[in-house]
């Protein structure tokens, strides 16, 4: 089985991926479990943040398949998903033109780049 290094932004970006694949079949909750944080990774755990156990046994079923998901897109068969209830997270949502930048940048830092070069506005 391979086992490929990958980085954070690599990771968070097939994370976000699923998680639209995911609302694009209907599936709103699992979307929103997905993206209530950024996962953190560690080695190749990644560690997700849920508020509730509730969150933590509907995230639970379907934790397999983004685990098989991030294994194949990411070309490394040791990742697994670590999930840990903490009852203080908050849900980090972008209201502005510039927190949607800053979300998206931290994402993809190469993004700044492009709005340097071309002289771009918010």
């Amino acid at each position: 089985m391979p086992t490929e290094p990958f980085t954070e932004t690599e990771m968070l970006l097939q994370w976000n991926k699923y998680a639209q694949r995911l609302g694009d079949k209907g599936q709103k909750i699992m979307e929103s479990l997905l993206l209530i944080n950024d996962p953190k990774l560690e080695g190749t755990t990644i560690t997700h943040e849920l508020p509730n156990e509730g969150s933590k046994i509907d995230f639970d079923s379907e934790k397999f398949e983004l685990q098989g998901y991030l294994r194949g897109k990411l070309h490394n068969h040791d990742i697994t998903i670590n999930v840990v209830v903490n009852e203080s997270v908050e849900n980090k949502f972008a209201f502005t033109t510039q927190d949607k930048f800053n979300r998206l940048n931290q994402i993809n830092p190469t993004l700044d780049v492009l709005k340097k070069t071309f002289d771009l506005d918010l």
